[in-house]
C-alpha cells in the first residue's frame, strides 16, 4: 500500500522533530537541536520535509554552495524507522532538486563514508534516475578527522542536471 506523503520546505517549528529523526538514525553525525532549528529557518529553500498526518517523517537537508551557486550540497538524509524501506527517500531527493534544478543547479554534492552502502544506493539510484553521471573523490580523509579511526568522506558529485521529463520515472 503506498502512502502519500505532503513534501514541503521544512519551518522552524519542524526543526525539533529533524533532530529526532536523525538522532534516531543512528546513521547520521548528529548535530545539536540548535542546529537544526537554525537550518529549518536559513536553508529552507534547499531542504525539504516529508509529512504524514502533520509529523516530520523525513527530510534532506541541503545548501547551495557559495563558490559554486549551481552545486546544490545535500548535508543529511533521514527517514524515520516508521517509513523505511517505502522510497521516502528518494522521493524527498526527487523533490528537493526538481526545484532546486529550475532555479539553476546542475549538480548534486553529497559525502558518504564508504560503508554507507545505503546511502550510496540511494545516490547511485537518483544519477540513474536523473541520467546524469557520478563523479567520485575524497574529499575529507581519515586523517583529517579529530577523532581517530573516522573513515574518509567521499565526495560525491552527480549531474549535470536537466529537468526530468516525467518527474514519476
Amino acid at each position: 500500500m503506498s502512502v502519500t506523503h505532503l513534501i514541503e520546505s521544512p519551518t522552524k517549528a519542524d526543526g525539533a522533530q529533524l533532530w529526532r529523526i536523525a538522532r534516531d538514525s543512528a546513521k547520521l553525525d548528529l548535530n545539536s537541536p540548535y542546529a537544526y532549528m537554525l537550518w529549518c529557518r536559513d536553508f529552507a529553500g534547499t531542504s525539504v520535509v516529508a509529512r504524514e498526518d502533520g509529523k516530520a517523517v523525513g527530510f534532506v537537508t541541503g545548501y547551495r554552495r557559495a563558490e559554486e551557486p549551481d552545486v546544490g550540497f545535500v548535508w543529511q538524509v533521514a527517514v524515520d524507522a516508521s517509513q523505511r524501506g517505502k522510497g521516502l527517500a528518494g522521493t524527498l531527493l526527487d523533490a528537493l532538486y526538481t526545484r532546486l534544478v529550475a532555479d539553476g543547479v546542475r549538480y548534486l554534492e553529497t559525502t558518504i563514508t564508504p560503508d554507507n552502502e545505503a546511502s550510496i544506493r540511494l545516490f547511485t539510484s537518483f544519477a540513474k534516475r536523473w541520467n546524469a553521471a557520478v563523479e567520485t573523490s575524497v574529499l575529507f580523509g581519515g586523517e583529517d578527522f579529530p577523532e581517530a579511526g573516522h573513515l574518509p568522506e567521499e565526495l560525491y558529485r552527480i549531474g549535470p542536471l536537466t529537468a526530468r521529463k516525467d518527474p514519476g520515472e
